[in-house]
C-alpha cells in the first residue's frame, strides 16, 4: 500500500520513515501479513473510547499483556532520579509525526506547559497524576529527545500513571501544528479564531484537538483518520505511513491497512450485525450477557469465536447512597453503619445471580478481585448473607424501629424512609436487579424507588448532590488497579462522586471546598499521599492495604455479586488476538495488546 506511495514520489522510503531504534512488538501468534480492513462498529462521537483504545493508546509507556508491569513504549527508556523526585525520559531519535514532522522534546515539553498547564485550555490545572502534596512537578528539556520530569516529593506512581490514558495528552499535541492556534505563540490566534467562528482561541484550539474529528491532526497513533465523525455512517482510518513500531523481523506495522467502523446508534442492531458476521473484532457494546447466547448460536455462520475477557470491575455493580445528602435527615440515616449493612443483609445476591447473571458470579462486596494482590476474602464478603432477621436487627439497631401503617420504617423526622436509586437506562442496564432489591428492601420496611435515566440527566443530578443514591458498576478492582482507581476505596475521584461528593471535593482541593470527611476518611487520604510518595513496591502495597482494610471498616456501598468473565467476538481469519484479555479503563482493553500487530488471511 506505501509502496506505490514511494514509488510514486509520495513518500520516503521505509528506512527514512522510521526512527533510529523502533519498538519490536512480539506477535501473540505469529508474524502477520500486510492488508485488509478491520470492521467494527461504536454508537457514535459518545462512544469515542472504542477509537482511543484500538488505534489512540500511544503513551510514554504502557501496560505489558499480563496487566502486571510498565513497559517501554513512546519512550524508549525512563530514568528514576532521586528517590522518585525525577523522571528523566529518552525519546526515540528519529520518531514522526503521521505527517512526517519530527516529534522531540519540544512536543512533550509544549503538551505540559503550553496545554496542560494553561489556565484557558485546563482551567482545574494540571491533572492530579503530575502533582504531589497538591503541587505540579515541572518540566524541563534536557536535549531534544530527552525530558526531566521533577517533583517537590517522590511520586510513586508516575510510571504507572504514565501507562494509562490518563497521560494520553502529553503525546498528543505537536507543537509545530499547534502553536499556530495557541494565543501565547501566536499572537494571531485570537484573529484566526474569530474568523473560524470561535469567541475565544482557547475553544477554537479545543476543537483542532479532537482527534476523532480533525483528519488534519497529526498523530502517533497506527492508524490515521480519513473519514471522521459527521462525513457519513462509516469512520475510516488508515495505516499511518510513519508509524515507529516494527514486528521482529524489521517489518513496519501496523499490517492491516485500514479500520472502518460503522456508526450504528441502536446496540441491538449492532448485534445483529456481530452475529452475522460483519464484523471482525470487538468488544464494546456488543458483549453483554444478553447476547452471548444469541451470538454463540451464530458462531458458526458469521464464521467467528469468542475470546475470553477477564473484567477488572470489583462487581456488576454498587448501591452507592449519598452519604453527604444535603437533606440533613437523609444524610443522617445514610452515614449510619448499621443502616447500610442491614440493607445490605436484607438482599438475595444469589437470586440476582441466578435470575439477571445467568448463574454467572459470586455475592461480592466492593473489594479488590480474587486476581489483585490486594485480594481480602473478608471484605470480598462481608454482610453478604442473605438474612432478613439480621438485616431488621441492624435496621432496628439503628434506631429506626418505627413504621407507618403499611409496614414502611419511618426516620427521625417521622416520614417514610424512601430512597431513589438513580442509573443509566439502556439495554445493560441495572432495572432488572433492582426491581428484586426494590422487593427485598420492602420486606424490611424501606422503600425504594427504582430510577433509569438519561445519562445526561444522571452525570447532571450527581454533580448537583441531587440524588439519594446510585447503582454502578464499581471500577478498580483488578491487578494493579486498587493502585490508581481509588475512587470506590475513598472519597477521591471520579466515581466517587456517587456516594461521597463533598468529601472528594474536598480531597481534591486540599481542604479548600468541599467538606471536611471523618476521621477515618481523613486516614485513608493520608496513607494514600504516602502510596503516591513511596518509591519501593512494597512499602507502597502495605500502605495501600491499610487503605482497604480501613475502607472495608467504614463500609461505604453495598455491593452485589463479582463481576463475573465477559468477551469479545473475533473472526476466524483475524489473527494475533489474545484468547484472554482484562477488560478494562486502567488497562486500555483491546490497546495494551497490541492492535497493530492484528492481521487477516482470508482464506
Amino acid at each position: 500500500m506505501l509502496a506505490e506511495r514511494v514509488r510514486a514520489g509520495e513518500l520516503p522510503p521505509v528506512e527514512e520513515r522510521l526512527p533510529e531504534e523502533p519498538l519490536v512488538v512480539e506477535p501473540v501468534e505469529r508474524p502477520g501479513v500486510y492488508g485488509g480492513e478491520w470492521a467494527s462498529a461504536m454508537t457514535g462521537p459518545s462512544d469515542a473510547a472504542w477509537l482511543q483504545r484500538i488505534t489512540g493508546y500511544e503513551t510514554l509507556t504502557r501496560w505489558d499483556l499480563a496487566f502486571e508491569s510498565v513497559i517501554p513504549n513512546v519512550a524508549r527508556e525512563i530514568t528514576v532520579e532521586d528517590d522518585g523526585r525525577a523522571y528523566v525520559i529518552h525519546l526515540r531519535r528519529g520518531m514522526r509525526w503521521s505527517d512526517g514532522a519530527p516529534f522531540t522534546a519540544d512536543d512533550v515539553v509544549f503538551a505540559y506547559d503550553s496545554v496542560l498547564g494553561d489556565p484557558d485550555l485546563f482551567p482545574g490545572g494540571r491533572p492530579d497524576l503530575y502533582k504531589v502534596r497538591g503541587e505540579a512537578g515541572t518540566i524541563e528539556k534536557v536535549d531534544d529527545h530527552t525530558v526531566r520530569f521533577e517533583f517537590v516529593a517522590p511520586n510513586g506512581l508516575f510510571l504507572e500513571n504514565l501507562a494509562t490514558l490518563y497521560a494520553a495528552d502529553l503525546t498528543k499535541y505537536p507543537r509545530h501544528y499547534f502553536e499556530r492556534f495557541h494565543a501565547k505563540h501566536n499572537p494571531d490566534a485570537p484573529k484566526l479564531a474569530e474568523e473560524e467562528g470561535h469567541e475565544h482561541w482557547a475553544t477554537l484550539f479545543q476543537a483542532k484537538s479532537d482527534v476523532w474529528s480533525n483528519p488534519e491532526h497529526p498523530v502517533l497513533y497506527p492508524w490515521v483518520p480519513v473519514r471522521v465523525f459527521g462525513e457519513g455512517s462509516r469512520l475510516i482510518y488508515e495505516r499511518n505511513p510513519y508509524y515507529w513500531k516494527v514486528d521482529p523481523q524489521g517489518r513496519q506495522l501496523p499490517y492491516i491497512d485500514r479500520l472502518v467502523i460503522a456508526v450504528i446508534d441502536n446496540p441491538e442492531t449492532m448485534a445483529l450485525r456481530a452475529a452475522a458476521g460483519e464484523i471482525d473484532m470487538q468488544d464494546r457494546t456488543i458483549n453483554t450477557p444478553a447476547n452471548k447466547p444469541v451470538l454463540a448460536r451464530a458462531r458458526e455462520s458469521g464464521d467467528f469465536q469468542f475470546f475470553d475477557e477477564v473484567p477488572t470491575n470489583c462487581v456488576t455493580f454498587a448501591i452507592a447512597l449519598n452519604l453527604n445528602h444535603r437533606d440533613p435527615v437523609k444524610r443522617q440515616i445514610f452515614l449510619n453503619r448499621d443502616f447500610r449493612v442491614g440493607l445490605s443483609h436484607a438482599i438475595n445476591r444469589q437470586e440476582i445471580i441466578d435470575v439477571v447473571y445467568l448463574r454467572q458470579g459470586e455475592p461480592y462486596q466492593v473489594a479488590p478481585r480474587p486476581d489483585s494482590p490486594f485480594y481480602d476474602e473478608e471484605m470480598a464478603k462481608q454482610y453478604t448473607e442473605y438474612d432478613t432477621d439480621l438485616a431488621n436487627e441492624y435496621l432496628d439497631r439503628a434506631g429506626l424501629t418505627e413504621r407507618d401503617s403499611a409496614g414502611f420504617r419511618l426516620g427521625p423526622d417521622g416520614r417514610r424512609i424512601t430512597i431513589a436509586v438513580e442509573h443509566i437506562g439502556g439495554p445493560s442496564s441495572q432495572t432488572d436487579p433492582l426491581e428484586l432489591v426494590r422487593a427485598y428492601w420492602r420486606e424490611v420496611g424501606i422503600e425504594m424507588l427504582n430510577r433509569p435515566e438519561d445519562r445526561a440527566l444522571f452525570e447532571e443530578r450527581r454533580r448537583a448532590n441531587a440524588h439519594d443514591a446510585t447503582a454502578w458498576g464499581a471500577e478498580g478492582g483488578g491487578k494493579l488497579e486498587p493502585l490508581l482507581r481509588t475512587d470506590w476505596f475513598f472519597p477521591s475521584r471520579f466515581e466517587s462522586i456517587n456516594y461521597a461528593p463533598l468529601w472528594m471535593q474536598w480531597y481534591e482541593t486540599n481542604g479548600q471546598a468541599g467538606e471536611r470527611p471523618p476521621e477515618l476518611v481523613r486516614r485513608q487520604m493520608e496513607l494514600y499521599r504516602r502510596v503516591r510518595e513511596t518509591v519501593d513496591p512494597k512499602q507502597r502495597d502495605e500502605l495501600m492495604r491499610q487503605v482497604l482494610r480501613l475502607a472495608k471498616e467504614f463500609f461505604y456501598h453495598i455491593g452485589i455479586s463479582l463481576a463475573p468473565p465477559s468477551y469479545g467476538i473475533v473472526k476466524n481469519d483475524f489473527h494475533n488476538v489474545p484468547e484472554e484479555m482484562p477488560a478494562s479503563f486502567i488497562w486500555p482493553s483491546p490497546g495494551p495488546s497490541n492492535p497493530e500487530q492484528y492481521f487477516i488471511e482470508r482464506r
